[in-house]
């Protein structure tokens, strides 16, 4: 595959390392000309030295022969402006990196579906982790579209799994109750406290991260 990176962040260059070892065409758009030169030697991969979010900049990778577009820069400004030049000049997926929880509404109403708010990321997984799910593993077994997506049963989610009113391309398939794992069908009854696991379309994230994580959304402008 061909991966474009906005931005020579950590998670940039660690991510890129391991593409890298795995056979994949790599480059990485940074405007810090010197931060390219620090790095450059321990990375085996190209550098363009620009503003990703100008168009002249980011048509130099030639967008619609390249398979996924990062924005990890460390502007949330800079990664939403790019994020929405990379859709419309052809990438075939765009990855999008927001600090500001502010911002995630704004993101979801311009349609950047694979937005990434790494403070819930990590909250997630630790939390995860203590639960003994672990979604590092469960995504290796993704493709495409095809996303988990995991969260605690409220008393309003207490009932068949066939009545929690998912989309049609969304389906419970398996979930853990008192630390035990247990598969799901549409008769299986759920209860307050279950850690719940998904197998849905990229597409419904957003809707179900507004569903399930609301609190997450709203905390900052509550503690304003």
């Amino acid at each position: 595959m061909r991966i474009v990176f906005s931005g020579a962040s950590p998670v940039t260059i660690i991510t890129a390392k391991t593409l890298i070892k795995q056979g994949h065409e790599v480059i990485i758009i940074e405007v810090d000309k010197e931060k390219i030169d620090r790095i450059s030697d321990e990375l085996d991969c190209s550098f363009l030295n620009g503003d990703s979010a100008k168009p002249a900049i980011l048509s130099q990778v030639d967008p619609k022969n390249s398979d996924i577009l990062f924005c990890l820069t460390n502007s949330d400004q800079i990664n939403i402006i790019t994020s929405l030049l990379g859709r419309s000049m052809g990438f075939k997926r765009v990855i999008t990196s927001i600090e500001d929880t502010d911002l995630v509404q704004l993101c979801r109403e311009l349609g950047l579906e694979d937005t990434i708010i790494p403070v819930w990321a990590m909250s997630r997984h630790l939390d995860n982790m203590v639960r003994g799910l672990d979604n590092i593993n469960l995504s290796t077994l993704l493709k495409g579209e095809a996303r988990f997506f995991t969260f605690t049963a409220s008393e309003d989610d207490a009932v068949g799994a066939s009545e929690l009113g998912l989309p049609k391309d969304a389906k419970v398939i398996f979930y853990y109750r008192d630390n035990k794992f247990h598969f799901a069908d549409d008769d299986t009854k759920l209860r307050k406290g279950d850690e719940i696991v998904i197998l849905t379309h990229i597409k419904n994230i957003p809707d179900f991260n507004e569903r399930w994580y609301p609190k997450e959304v709203d905390n900052k402008k509550l503690k304003k």
